[in-house]
This record gives C-alpha cells, sequence and structure tokens, in this order.
C-alpha cells in the first residue's frame, strides 16, 4: 500500500523544527545542540533530517562559507493547523464540531455511559432490608 505525504512532519523532524523555530536560523552544528538537549543525535543524524525537511519545503538553505545555514520556511502556526486538521479527519471524520464536544466532555460518552459501578445502574441488595 503506497503511503501518502503528511503535513504533519515526524517526531524527529519536528524536533528540528523547533530548534530552528528557537534560533530563527542556523547550522547543523546550532540544531544539534538544541536537539541534544532532549535527544543526542550524530551530526549526520540531524544533517540527513533537516535536508529531508529542505526537499519536502519545510526549509530553505543557504550557503554561509562551506556549511550550510537553515531557516524555517513553514511557520510554528501553519504546522499546528495541519496537525490538527490530520486529527479531526483521522479521529472525527472531519468534524471540528466532534472534536470541541470531545475536549469539552472531558472523556468519552461510551466509557462513561458503560461504567459498570454507577449507582443508578446497580441492583438494590435486598438482604440488608
Amino acid at each position: 500500500m503506497p503511503r501518502t505525504a503528511r503535513d504533519t512532519p515526524p517526531p524527529l523532524e519536528l524536533l528540528c523544527l523547533k530548534a530552528l523555530w528557537t534560533l530563527g536560523e542556523g547550522d547543523v552544528k546550532s540544531v544539534r545542540v538544541l536537539v541534544a538537549e532532549s535527544r543526542p543525535l550524530a551530526y549526520t543524524t540531524i544533517m540527513t533530517v533537516l535536508e529531508r525537511l529542505v526537499r519536502k519545503g519545510k526549509l530553505t538553505r543557504r550557503k554561509k562559507g562551506r556549511a550550510f545555514v537553515y531557516s524555517p520556511e513553514a511557520s510554528r502556526d501553519t504546522i499546528r493547523r495541519a496537525a490538527i486538521r490530520e486529527l479531526v479527519e483521522g479521529f472525527f471524520d472531519g468534524s471540528e464540531h466532534e472534536l470541541l464536544r470531545f475536549l469539552q466532555d472531558g472523556e468519552p460518552r461510551a466509557s462513561a455511559a458503560a461504567a459498570p459501578d454507577r449507582v443508578e445502574d446497580a441492583p438494590i441488595d435486598t438482604v440488608l432490608l
């Protein structure tokens, strides 16, 4: 089954994007320093992820001396909107209203209705009467 392109980046790509949103722009070394706070990864791994993001159009790069400097092309809000759109399409059948209702309810209706320990639904023990 062929995979479809997603607008929401996978976790490691998102980590690199977050580093660049913080920096504004940076080379592989500066991105690696920020990413290493949560995931210590090799220089070449970060370089590969940044190049992948360039190919996907999420970053731009320019040559500065012997290194490339990367800048985010996609804003934080653009990525957030894409993630929410995927969430709504995948789990709420495209209904933003259902997502909002789910968030306001706090817990799914089905599990609340199926709870066996509810007092109203418990049979009365006649032995104690």
